[in-house]
């Protein structure tokens, strides 16, 4: 992947909440010298020449003034951090845990705990030279009229919090949120050709190419430490392949927990296999804590179909927030019913086959969108009756017959499910007719 450590980095800083408000912090500190070494050189004289002095204060007034913003400022962000220690203690509670990544991820909850704390830090530094000297007196009014500026705005802000903290933790908004990052990553991994990746003329072409020895004598190279795979350096692993004239067999893919010792690779030929080489292919493996949506875009539909599970659940029974995850996990699979997914198969600027990628199927995708609300959902008839829409519409934008393979598996599924779960007999006939839309729109595509 092109930028791939520009990309992790990314990723990376936008689940930090500190990295937002240490660098607008650090702008404060910039921002406070600049305005001091302006009052400082021009003695407040410059706002006077142009007319700007709009209000006088001595010195003791500049303290009260600004210790009364700093005190506010400060008090403020303790509240904002403090809501959002609530919304997420909510989201959780309602919508699982998986989503609090999300709400880590949020710039504008970081931003407004940036604002407040920049301001707080600017007036600390502007109230470190005013001088209550009567014989030599200093305000720096330019900092404090900035410092007022920055309080306007910071009140903006709050109102903005307030508004953004109150609609965050709807279900509409965090189904919109995880959607929009299920589409982003579904444009860029799909978009993306695999590095070196030359598409075989046969799709077969490959077995011929393999070793015959291949399974016997390759080399696994295993893990060195334990977590979840959060992203896998395609590049780099392509480029050891080439340099060491090596076969890679990569048996795992990004969103995989790996165990310390399990196997990650198999290298051939073995013999060209060291200690130092088996330390670099590691490297290309980045291991976490916690699964991401980098890389990964089962992580993204795994958490609507957690939000779907929780709603339809005997303790929360709203089937209608289900309805919507469905709706939406409808339209990815409908983004990747069209797309063409990419070759698992990498080869070098020789045509040579150097890698071969565990890459997910559509059939897997939809398996992880639909086993499990069917699983729950069997017997709400609602629930039931949209699944079989959502695949209807799924089928309306696909021609692949190993695609329609996958979408007719859960079709049959799911009626089986409600023969068993759905108690009225109108019911069961509502869905039997669902159904019967469906191989309809399935065999209209086969056509």
């Amino acid at each position: 992947m092109r930028n791939y450590n520009r990309i992790k980095l990314r990723e990376t800083l936008r689940a930090s909440y500190w990295f937002v408000p240490a660098i607008m912090t650090g702008t404060a500190m910039v921002l406070a010298f600049t305005m001091l070494k302006l009052d400082l050189a021009n003695k407040s004289g410059l706002m006077e020449k142009w007319g700007l002095m709009i209000y006088a204060l001595g010195p003791n007034g500049a303290l009260t003034l600004l210790s009364t913003i700093a005190g506010s400022m400060i008090t403020v962000a303790g509240t904002v951090f403090s809501v959002t220690l609530v919304a997420l203690t909510l989201a959780s509670q309602q919508f699982g845990p998986r989503v609090l990544l999300n709400f880590m991820q949020d710039v504008k909850y970081q931003f407004v705990l940036g604002t407040f704390l920049a301001t707080f830090i600017y007036c600390l530094l502007v109230m470190l030279p005013v001088n209550v000297d009567q014989n030599n007196p200093f305000v720096p009014h330019i900092s404090i009229t900035v410092a007022i500026l920055l309080t306007i705005a910071s009140i903006g802000v709050l109102i903005y919090f307030i508004h953004h903290a109150s609609t965050s933790i709807h279900a509409w908004h965090i189904i919109r949120e995880i959607s929009d990052e299920l589409e982003d990553n579904i444009d860029y991994l799909f978009s993306e050709r695999f590095p070196g990746d030359h598409q075989p003329q046969h799709m077969g072409r490959w077995v011929e190419e393999m070793p015959v020895d291949f399974h016997l004598k390759a080399y696994p190279i295993l893990a060195v430490g334990n977590g979840y795979i959060r992203g896998i350096d395609y590049e780099r692993l392509m480029e050891i392949a080439k340099s060491k004239d090596l076969l890679l067999h990569l048996t795992q893919r990004p969103g995989k927990f790996i165990v310390q010792g399990s196997e990650l690779v198999r290298a051939w030929p073995s013999e060209r296999i060291n200690r130092m080489l088996s330390k670099q292919i590691n490297h290309a493996f980045i291991l976490g804590r916690e699964r991401t949506a980098f890389q990964d875009v089962e992580f993204s539909i795994k958490q609507l179909v957690e939000v779907a599970i929780r709603a339809i659940s005997p303790a929360v029974n709203d089937p209608f927030t289900a309805i919507r995850c469905i709706d939406q996990l409808s339209a990815a699979l409908c983004r990747l019913a069209q797309r063409d997914f990419p070759s698992p198969y990498g080869y070098d600027d020789h045509n040579k086959l150097r890698m071969i990628v565990n890459q997910v199927t559509f059939a897997g995708l939809t398996d992880d969108a639909f086993h499990q609300i069917r699983q729950y959902g069997r017997s709400d008839v609602a629930v039931t009756m949209r699944l079989l829409e959502a695949i209807a519409t799924i089928a309306q934008h696909t021609d692949n017959n190993e695609k329609r393979t996958a979408l007719l598996r859960h079709t049959e599924m799911i009626r089986r499910g409600s023969q068993e779960g759905v108690v009225d007999e109108l019911d069961r006939k509502d869905v039997e007719t669902r159904y019967q839309a469906v191989i309809r729109a399935l065999s209209s595509s086969d056509d």
